[in-house]
């Protein structure tokens, strides 16, 4: 595997599940395991951030 991170930058209203797949895919072409997904069209940037790791069970924390 591949040390980076892919950064996938979108301006839309909401993230689809297309939008998660097209990441899901960037990251298994590249052998790479760290995604991110930005939404730049939110209030506040944090809320518009998504990580994304192959392989990694994560929990689910509002």
């Amino acid at each position: 595997m591949h040390w980076g991170v892919v950064v996938e930058i979108k301006a839309v209203e909401n993230i689809l599940p297309v939008h998660q797949a097209q990441l899901l895919t960037y990251l298994k072409a590249g052998k790479w395991t760290t995604g991110l997904l930005i939404n730049f069209n939110v209030p506040i940037l944090k809320q518009g951030i998504h990580r994304r790791v192959l392989n990694l069970q994560e929990e689910n924390n509002p």
